[in-house]
């Protein structure tokens, strides 16, 4: 039996309904929210998914753009890159974590707000730069162009951002591509280092499913723990790429391209579910109506 109100525990002998009256009001107050000036431990967890995305940056910066600066014959560090990308993977963690924390410890006031600047951080601005810094170490590329692309990156994952504070979708999914799947889908296409116009071009695409009125479905139970999985081969390529093991090379290619043929699939699987679902309801409405002119004669 389970009891989720005091009222409802009437009739039991007085021992096991003090015990239950103290159970119901320590989880609600483990679910009640606490004050802004306190931080709960999913709060913690969004935290340490922004310092994962400075972190990213700073790699980034120290380990790529700076030595193409001082020297731009020098190749990009193996080892800065792939640290800037597992980082972001363990900022995606956290942002997997700090919900599933939240709903069973307590929440704080500050939460949803810490969630979505820590967002914005790693899946917005560390993806931006990724793009802009490639744009400026790439041979044959255009600086000024790829800038141009990275703030329509950044500017997508805020107008995403804002829109999942504002608009109210139902329970279990997401409208438009969720800003990690998204991140990693940009920082997938880099790391490739395909030729720069369709490279752009496909970067583009991802931030307009970003935007996109597309539903996708929220990482929850199988698909949270599937994404937990992939985050943790993806760690151990970029790892294998890093440290020029055999194999590296091809490792880091096809999770990337497996990174970029899951974000392509999503949309067309939903699009396909629509359509399937529309030719049914055009279907129903034709037997509906031969039926309906069966009855006249």
């Amino acid at each position: 039996m389970t009891v989720t109100d005091p009222e409802t525990i009437a009739g039991l002998d007085d021992e096991e309904t003090e015990l239950r009256r103290r159970r119901w009001a320590r989880d609600r107050e483990l679910r009640a929210p606490r004050s802004p000036q306190h931080l709960s431990t999913a709060d913690f967890l969004t935290l340490g998914n922004a310092v994962c995305g400075f972190l990213a940056i700073y790699s980034i910066t120290t380990g790529v753009l700076v030595p193409h600066i001082t020297n731009p014959d020098a190749a990009p560090d193996r080892h800065s890159a792939a640290t800037a990308v597992v980082l972001l993977l363990i900022g995606s963690m956290c942002d997997l974590f700090d919900g599933l924390v939240a709903r069973k410890l307590r929440s704080s006031a500050l939460g949803a707000e810490l969630d979505n600047l820590a967002d914005l951080i790693s899946f917005g601005i560390a993806p931006a730069y990724f793009v802009a810094v490639w744009g400026m170490v790439s041979p044959g590329s255009d600086s000024r162009l790829s800038a141009l692309i990275a703030l329509t990156v950044l500017l997508s994952v805020v107008l995403r951002l804002a829109r999942f504070s504002a608009v109210k979708m139902r329970p279990g999914v997401f409208q438009g591509m969720p800003c990690p799947m998204g991140a990693m889908t940009v920082i997938a296409i880099v790391l490739l280092d395909p030729p720069f116009l369709p490279g752009l071009l496909a970067i583009a695409g991802t931030a307009y499913l970003m935007m996109s009125r597309i539903e996708y479905p929220k990482p929850q139970g199988l698909l949270a723990t599937a994404t937990l999985c992939w985050i943790v081969v993806s760690i151990g390529c970029l790892a294998a790429w890093a440290t020029g093991l055999p194999g590296g090379d091809t490792l880091l290619h096809v999770g990337a391209f497996a990174q970029i043929a899951l974000a392509a699939m999503a949309p067309l699987l939903v699009i396909r579910r629509k359509v399937g679902q529309k030719v049914g309801d055009v279907r129903a409405r034709r037997a509906e109506s031969r039926l309906d002119c069966g009855g006249k004669f």
